[in-house]
Order: C-alpha cells, then structure tokens, then sequence
C-alpha cells in the first residue's frame, strides 16, 4: 500500500502590501519611509507603513500627524485602492502559475498546494528544491510587480503561516520531522484562530507555548476545546497534516460602512445618502442572485456615539420600493431626539437567500422582471459607465453636493470566494468538477 505523502502547503504573503504599491507605483519613494493614512482626506491614521517608516517607530493605527512628527522626511500617501486591487490581481494571475491549487485569503496573501511537487515537476528540472520554487516565484513578483513577498512552506496551513511570520522579510520551509522543534518555543498566540479567549484558558492549563500543548494529555486538550483542542495537540507535536481545499462559500451578507465626506447636520440629506447606498447594494444583491431577510442600520454622530437597529423581513426581500421603505422608518427612528451631525452611515443586508431570477424580458413574476431589469443595466453600464443609470436617490445626491461626485472607494479586503471567482471566473465551476482539492458549498 503506498502511503500518503506529507502535504505541502506555501502561505505567501505581501510584505506592507499598500505601503509596497505606493512605492511600486512611484519609484521616487524607493529607499524612502511611507505610509499610507486613511480617513476622509487620506490624513487620519496610518494603515499601512514599508520597513523604513516602522524603523521610526510608525505603525498601523497611528495618527497621520504623530507619523509626520517622528518622521519628518517620511512620505504620507493617500490610498489608492483601485491599484492595490490591480496589483493584487497580477499577483495571484503570477503565483497561479505555481501550483494545481492556489487559496486566495486576502488582498495580499494566499496559500499553494506544492504537495508531489518535487516527483512530479521538480524531477529532472533545473529548480530541485523547494526553496528554488518559491525563492524563483518571489524574484517574478518582485520583477514584474516590484512587491516583496515573504513565504513559508509547510505541512498545514497553520504551519506555513507560522513560518511566514519567522521569515519576513524572507522564506523559511519547516520540514515535516522539524515542525515539532520548530514550535517548541513559540506563543500559542501567534496562531491564527487563537482569540483572547483561548489564549487565556490555555494559559490556565499553563499552556503558554507550543511545547507546553505538547505536553499536556491530548484528552485534557478534547475535554477542554472539542475537536480544535485535539487538532491543536497534533499541531504542537508536530503530527498535524492537512490537504488544501479551496472552499467556495455562500455568501451570507452584504454591508457598506463609509464615513461621509463631511459631518451632514441636514438629516434629510443623510437619508438620501443612505437610500442611494441601500440601492447600490440591493443592486449588487440581484446581479449575485440574492435576497436579504434581515437589514440593519447604524448611524455615527460627530462625538462618535452610534445609534442602531435590526428590521426582520416576513420573507426575503430584493425591491428597492420594499427594502428602502423600512429603511427611512429605521432611519427616522435613530434620528428622533438627536441633534449631532452624522458622521458615519453603516448598512447591512444579512441572513441572504437565494434567488432565482431570469432574465426575460417579458417574465411573468416580479422575480423575472426584476432578473431582466438587472441584466438591461448591467448592459447600459458595461457600455456607457457606471453613472448612466440613476435612481432618483442617486440622482439626487449626485446634485446635493459636489464631494459625493467622486464616492469614497471601499476598502478592498475581499473574501476568498470572490477573489477566487475574480481570477477564475467560469472556469471555478470546470476546477470545482476536475479537482478533487477544490469543494463548493
């Protein structure tokens, strides 16, 4: 009987992703300390900084403004997300070519199966080891790209991304007889998935390292977490081995969370706003064959206090007419007996359904017609742009105010499923039925 051979796994991860394009995208900034700043103008708090402005002390979360303070000489950049998302894409199209599988985790990262690599396509090659693969897929994103990337390779995911952490800026493979050394001393809280919670009732085991896991009872460890405390102890001993799957999940909500250009005191004008968002998305929940069952709606005052609410739909909804009715009677309810300007509007369209539309033009069910409104659109928009057509929401605050001309981009963390049908488009459904590595739910 042949026996199962050790998985794989290499974790890639860009090293400062926004930081890194911004220096790729100019390359005067080479060489230089930059950060990215968020917030409405691009100048509120950092969310990304390259290797030279964290030497100054700059970090994720630091106000803009501190940053210039102790880094005069340093670059602030406002975010483009429109090019960290082409970036990202080329960069996935590159690490694609590596592998029969690639897991796409965030805008930035992802795993590849290299499982049999070295007996099927490192035999009798020019790159023999592993550490030539991956050294030789970081030198292309590097060249072409001009992103640094840092890998770890492994016999899980939970142990390629642990030796992505120990190699940037870098690349380390933890062979499958190390994993157990490699551990020994490491906190169990640089472990993705281990939460405050963990962290202090494995601490209670005394269970502050890997090493310590491995030295408690493995019944203690089922007894005390269920099926993750068993996998954990096989993971600290060194005995934890597992295939990558591509998981394509349902998606389960829709959201929008954005901070208006300015502090709005004209209630009525915020509605708008919140009204041609709600549109924006019910669209979106349509074009993905979906209806939500639940909305929910909060609203951010200029002293940062929130007020917020829940409506449950009696059935799964997709009309505007009956989606944006609830919500001006959720919004007049959060208003009544404030007087702050609202700062920030946060949507929510959850508990998602499927739905079945079609795109006939004569259907005889609001579904058909609605399927058919949608594609018609789609169309008109694909050709003359995304503002050819408007709801009269959208219209109207399109003309209330100059700033809302340019909408504030949305922040491009995607999930794996929608990186996954980005890249690969119908072709997901053809890998779905041809690799036995790839299940959709």
């Amino acid at each position: 009987m042949v026996s199962r051979l050790p998985s794989r796994i290499l974790h890639v991860d860009g090293d400062t992703f926004f930081a890194s394009c911004e220096v790729a995208l100019d390359a005067s900034l080479s060489g230089r300390p930059v950060w990215v700043g968020g917030g409405r103008r691009g100048d509120g708090i950092v969310i990304a900084a390259n290797r030279e402005a964290k030497r100054f002390g700059i970090h994720t979360g630091m106000a803009c403004f501190e940053a210039k303070r102790v880094c005069p000489n340093g670059v602030l950049a406002k975010p483009q997300y429109d090019e960290y998302r082409r970036l990202s894409k080329e960069m996935f199209q590159i690490m694609e070519a590596y592998t029969p599988t690639l897991v796409p985790m965030s805008i930035d990262e992802g795993f590849l199966d290299l499982t049999s690599m070295d007996r099927h396509v490192w035999r009798d090659t020019t790159v023999p080891t592993a550490a030539d693969y991956v050294n030789d897929l970081r030198d292309r994103i590097q060249t072409e790209l001009r992103l640094p990337v840092s890998a770890g390779l492994g016999r899980s995911t939970w142990m390629a991304k642990l030796a992505t952490s120990a190699a940037k800026p870098g690349f380390v493979e933890v062979p499958p007889d190390c994993e157990q050394e490699f551990l020994a001393e490491r906190s169990v809280s640089e472990l993705a998935g281990v939460g405050k919670r963990r962290e202090r009732s494995l601490a209670a085991l005394g269970a502050l390292t890997f090493g310590d896991v491995a030295r408690l009872p493995s019944t203690v460890m089922q007894q005390r977490f269920g099926i993750w405390g068993q996998q954990l102890w096989l993971f600290a001993n060194g005995r934890w081995n597992e295939p990558l799957l591509l998981e394509v999940k349902d998606r389960t909500t829709i959201s929008s969370n954005t901070t208006l250009p300015y502090d709005e005191p004209d209630y009525a004008a915020a509605l708008v706003f919140a009204l041609s968002e709600s549109t924006r998305m019910i669209g979106q929940l349509r074009r993905e064959g979906l209806q939500t069952r639940e909305l929910s709606l909060t609203v951010r005052f200029t002293d940062f206090t929130e007020s917020g609410a829940m409506y449950r739909f009696d059935h799964p909804q997709f009309r505007n007419s009956v989606i944006n009715t609830v919500l001006e009677g959720l919004f007049d309810e959060l208003m009544a007996g404030h007087a702050q300007p609202v700062r920030q509007i946060r949507l929510g369209f959850n508990n998602l359904k499927p739905l079945d539309t079609q795109p006939t033009l004569w259907g005889t069910t609001d579904a058909e017609r609605w399927g058919a409104l949608d594609a018609a659109m789609q169309q008109l928009e694909g050709q003359w742009g995304s503002d050819t057509v408007l709801t009269g929401a959208q219209y109207a605050l399109r003309h209330q105010n100059v700033t809302h001309s340019n909408p504030k981009p949305k922040c491009p963390f995607v999930p794996a499923r929608e990186m996954a049908q980005k890249l690969w488009g119908e072709k997901l459904e053809q890998l779905s039925q041809h690799h036995g590595g790839i299940s959709k739910r």
